[in-house]
């Protein structure tokens, strides 16, 4: 991204952009890379409790970790993370909003959000809502299995979707 360019695209992200929070937070020496901290945290926090997981929904030492008894103790972890993650990215989006608005990795990025949000409320819907019968088996049931690996790739992707976007 060129950041000596003005910035131009349609108005509400111009405004968005050239706001006193947008100001702030690229004229701050300390409040940009604090809410940038905040937002690695945050998505470790979400990433890191999700992706282990889904290993266990794959399959990855389960006969040592009940499911629910993971998702009980993993499920706070990553909504923590997720509170820290999107009012974060947010205040980050307004720094750059016409530059983000068109990288293509920020799209994907968010699209990869999406999606991934999508198979957690699916796998809830479904499979999660009968975890105490499978809690316990070594092999967890197909629909549980498909969740935990298309979760597992998505995540990935929205990881190595946040790192392209500052080349792109």
């Amino acid at each position: 991204m060129d950041h000596d360019l003005a910035p131009a695209g349609p108005g509400w992200l111009v405004a968005l952009e050239t706001s006193g929070l947008g100001e702030s937070l690229r004229q701050s020496i300390w409040l940009y890379p604090l809410v940038e901290i905040t937002h690695i945290l945050g998505f470790a926090l979400l990433v890191g409790a999700i992706l282990a997981f889904d290993l266990r929904l794959i399959g990855v030492r389960a006969p040592l970790l009940p499911a629910d008894a993971l998702a009980r103790l993993l499920l706070p972890v990553a909504v923590t993370g997720f509170t820290l993650a999107v009012p974060t990215g947010l205040l980050l989006f307004t720094t750059e909003a016409t530059a983000l608005a068109g990288n293509p990795a920020f799209l994907a990025k968010l699209a990869l959000i999406g999606l991934a949000l999508l198979n957690i409320l699916a796998f809830h819907g479904l499979a999660g809502r009968r975890m105490a019968e499978w809690s316990l088996a070594d092999r967890p049931p197909p629909g549980a299995r498909f969740a935990g690996a298309a979760s597992l790739a998505l995540w990935v992707g929205v990881l190595a979707c946040g790192r392209l976007i500052a080349y792109l």
